[in-house]
């Protein structure tokens, strides 16, 4: 998954390389020259010195082919106009801003951010959860790191028809329940997982991306 970084600060460095140990592509834009090259030199990856609030950066960073755009610079009005612009001009299909000030996150959300949050762990488990596969969908969250998650099977699911006791499911993964067809099946090792059943489980935020892999319920590019 390829996304574009607005801000090469802290969080835009520490977002930057989590996104990389895990597969994806980042692309950065920042300002200030020296956090260029610092990003360029311990990462390895393509940083576009420049105003993250511009046509000319987020061309430059090839926006049109991101998944994502994600506002982490300390201004939540860059933020703000760099994930409108994704969004209307380059059809990205979700953006997050770093809200600074959190009484702007509901004006921020209006105005056509998809998510607005302040936590960088948060928006690295979000970026994951709700871009790099539509199959994972947080139904509520029950503490500061758990949720109750539904996961719809997508029609490329690998292992259709495979029973429970055949997938490896991540320790901090509970399965509580399967629907299929409308029927509520309560899951056992012999319970088979197939396209389109709607499986809800609690789990730890941290354990989603291991469970998308495992499962391979990555969306077809």
């Amino acid at each position: 998954m390829r996304v574009c970084i607005v801000g090469g600060g802290k969080i835009g460095f520490y977002l930057s390389k989590t996104l990389l140990e895990h597969g994806h592509q980042p692309v950065v834009i920042e300002q200030n020259a020296v956090s260029c090259r610092n990003l360029a030199n311990s990462l390895d990856i393509p940083v576009i010195q420049g105003d993250g609030t511009t046509m000319e950066a987020l061309s430059a960073a090839k926006c049109e082919e991101c998944a994502a755009l994600v506002g982490v610079t300390g201004r939540d009005e860059c933020n703000l106009i760099a994930c409108q612009l994704a969004k209307r001009v380059y059809y990205v299909k979700k953006t997050v801003a770093r809200v600074n000030n959190p009484k702007n996150a509901a004006v921020v959300k209006q105005l056509g951010v998809d998510i607005a949050i302040s936590s960088t762990d948060n928006i690295t488990r979000l970026l994951e959860r709700e871009i790099e596969t539509s199959a994972i969908q947080q139904l509520m969250s029950l503490s500061a790191d758990t949720s109750l998650t539904e996961i719809i099977i997508p029609e490329h699911f690998s292992y259709s028809g495979h029973t429970l006791a055949d997938l490896t499911i991540p320790t901090d993964v509970i399965i509580i329940s399967v629907t299929r067809n409308g029927e509520f099946i309560i899951p056992r090792g012999s319970t088979t997982i197939n396209v389109g059943d709607k499986i809800v489980c609690l789990a730890r935020d941290t354990a989603f991306h291991t469970l998308s892999e495992t499962w391979r319920l990555q969306e077809n590019d």
